[in-house]
């Protein structure tokens, strides 16, 4: 369904992107931001299922700007390599490439961001830096940034299961964003990984997806129309 393509950048460097089309008029757009693991098969996955419900969606390669075409496998080595690369990119460069790829998809209309571990944190400093609504996916490392006020609505999703993620740092976000709506699902980290049986969990990975789609719903579509 989607196509690769190249966005430019802030820092006058083009990277890749893989981008997904819906049919028709769009209800808005979404930038979906990456595990460590690149723009690999299950991210384009997501764009594509996300294009289905209406949504032209763009996942920007991040890795993009030290080495290209980046799919690692979900292994040791694959973490290892992931680890290094994010270190490299880090956190700021990564949301500038959001705020690259949402203006690469403004005609589609209001632009919100959705990320997954890595990129769950990704998305939220999408709203507190970018004002775009977010949804945020299992961020381990979103205690470092809860003092960053939100600009735009967000959500976050999180297992119950997660040794990355304690039940202390879960309560932390509905402590920093009473605001926003914080789901726990009885699961571990990645569980909407459909693509990885060791993580996957199908019961939750759908109404986290219900609930996700209900978001964009009242704050892209909505706002869109």
């Amino acid at each position: 369904m989607g196509q690769s393509i190249q966005i430019s950048t802030s820092r006058m460097q083009c990277i890749g992107a893989y981008l997904a089309q819906p049919q028709g008029t769009p209800k808005g757009g979404l930038v979906i931001a990456q595990e460590i693991f690149g723009v690999n098969a299950y991210v384009r996955r997501v764009a594509d299922r996300f294009a289905q419900d209406g949504y032209t969606a763009i996942a920007p390669a991040f890795f993009d700007h030290v080495e290209t075409n980046v799919q690692l496998a979900y292994d040791q080595a694959g973490i290892q390599h992931g680890r290094e690369l994010i270190g490299e990119i880090g956190l700021d460069l990564a949301v500038e490439d959001v705020a690259s790829a949402a203006q690469s998809i403004a005609s589609a209309g209001r632009i919100g961001c959705v990320g997954y571990c890595w990129g769950g944190t990704v998305a939220l400093l999408a709203a507190t830096r970018l004002g775009l609504p977010a949804v945020s996916y299992y961020g381990a490392r979103n205690v470092n940034h809860l003092h960053e006020p939100l600009k735009a609505p967000a959500i976050f999703h999180f297992g119950e299961h997660d040794t990355s993620i304690p039940a202390e740092a879960i309560d932390r976000h509905r402590t920093a964003y009473p605001q926003a709506q914080v789901y726990v699902y009885p699961s571990g980290h990645a569980f909407d990984r459909d693509v990885d049986p060791h993580v996957y969990d199908a019961a939750s990975a759908k109404l986290a997806r219900e609930r996700t789609l209900a978001f964009f719903a009242q704050h892209l579509a909505a706002a869109s129309a």
